[in-house]
């Protein structure tokens, strides 16, 4: 499901192409690229779960004005995500990449996945994935990308 949603993102993100294609229409086209039928429907649900997180009145925190909180990962957030992408979740948070109700966006589309362990490239592609989708994070969304793509030059003193 993450090949689907990464060619989806690769191949939408930057294009002129109009993004509300018709699903049935964006089924066909990732049949013919070579990916399973019931992937896609996973993937073109899990897109759709994320645009129901900005709406959505079932999770009272996402709907929270708080300008920051802590965040106390469960045992099975801690074996899903391990310290280094917890780690990194703290750094975009703390240089104001991800707000803690982002933050928590981006927690809800790990899980799912339907991946056992998430490594810190699938985590950045996450971050992007959300902020892209966020009405009013396009500054974010660029600082994120500008975390990925841009190789540190030099050594840091």
């Amino acid at each position: 499901m993450f090949d689907i949603l990464m060619y989806l993102f690769e191949n939408y993100i930057h294009s002129e192409a109009d993004i509300f294609v018709e699903q049935n229409e964006l089924t066909d086209e990732l049949l013919r690229a070579g990916f399973n039928q019931e992937e896609i429907y996973k993937a073109l649900d899990w897109l759709e779960q994320l645009a129901d997180l900005q709406h959505s009145d079932e999770i009272p925190y996402l709907n929270s004005k708080a300008d920051s909180a802590i965040r106390i990962y469960t045992e099975q957030e801690c074996q899903m995500l391990d310290v280094e992408c917890r780690g990194f979740l703290m750094f975009v948070e703390q240089v104001g990449v991800i707000d803690s109700i982002t933050r928590e966006m981006v927690i809800d589309r790990l899980f799912a996945l339907e991946k056992s362990i998430i490594g810190l490239e699938d985590l950045k592609w996450v971050i992007l994935m959300v902020l892209f989708n966020v009405p009013g994070k396009e500054q974010a969304y660029a600082q994120m990308e500008d975390l990925i793509f841009d190789e540190p030059s030099g050594y840091l003193h």
